[in-house]
């Protein structure tokens, strides 16, 4: 029978710990502090912030919004970066992805102060990761790591498939993996034959962005699925990459979507936040 990982209950557990470890930072004078920016009337970017901002009020943070006009300029949002890596009272900025157009996203990720950089983004932090020197982790494959922790599935020896190899995600995760010793594959759109090497797999992570693009003749029996994805199907409801009923057959655990991955991105932020704060008093 297949075991459901519910990010909502390990979120829920984490932000707990968060919280607790806020408030005695308070008592030494540290409020965590969260600056948020946004550019633009993206509907999907406004839920996210709208989320971040709840999250950081369930936890104690202070949370700075800057909501931005469409028209602004990579100059002008580079001057409102440069302002917030000198605020004490900002331990980490977050610069809500997509950005305009006109925008330089890269300039823009590279401007924000690598001890301020809560998304793990920065070139700097994506070096400290390769090495296994982080400060921050990343925190979609952060939270997936807690996930597993949380369920006491142990990676270590076990064959690791990562579908997808996006900065933000794909390579990240399987840095993640490897560091806990397990023996990692990163497939992608170029891979040849991808159901004969997920099929040797014990544990699978799908961040491929395709609606149920994992299928259950692509799983073998037992095996644990992660399933990243974020999509909207024919009928507009919210599913992941993995064909969750089919699958879910043959999985030994699996996280549902929605409910699964999502929770666990921003309470991995929040636990960035409190490492950097933290060090404020160090």
């Amino acid at each position: 029978m297949c075991n459901l990982i519910d990010g909502k209950k390990i979120a829920s557990s984490v932000r707990e710990k968060i919280k607790t470890e806020t408030d005695e930072l308070k008592k030494k004078g540290v409020t965590p502090g969260l600056a948020v920016i946004i550019v633009g009337n993206n509907p999907a970017s406004r839920v996210y912030v709208n989320n971040k901002k709840k999250a950081c009020e369930q936890v104690g943070f202070n949370s700075y919004e800057y909501a931005l006009k469409e028209e602004t300029t990579t100059k002008e949002l580079l001057e409102l970066i440069d302002k917030l890596n000198n605020d004490n009272n900002v331990d980490g900025i977050l610069c809500q992805l997509p950005l305009p157009g006109s925008i330089d996203e890269n300039a823009v990720l590279n401007a924000i102060s690598p001890d301020k950089d809560v998304d793990a983004f920065h070139p700097v932090n994506c070096g400290r990761l390769f090495i296994g020197n982080q400060k921050f982790l990343p925190c979609t494959p952060a939270g997936i790591m807690e996930m597993l922790k949380y369920c006491d599935i142990d990676v270590s020896g076990k064959n690791c498939v990562v579908i997808g190899r996006s900065n933000i995600v794909g390579k990240p995760m399987a840095m993640l993996l490897l560091q806990s010793n397990a023996t990692v594959t990163i497939c992608h759109s170029k891979t040849r034959n991808i159901a004969d090497i997920t099929k040797k797999a014990d544990i699978i992570v799908a961040a491929v962005g395709k609606e149920n693009f994992l299928t259950e003749d692509m799983v073998s029996d037992g095996a644990v699925i992660i399933d990243v994805g974020m999509n909207r199907n024919a009928q507009g409801k919210l599913c992941g990459d993995v064909d969750f009923e089919n699958v879910s057959k043959k999985a030994s655990w699996i996280t549902p979507v929605p409910g699964g991955v999502g929770p666990m991105t921003i309470t991995m932020l929040l636990k960035n936040t409190l490492t950097s704060a933290e060090s404020r008093i160090k």
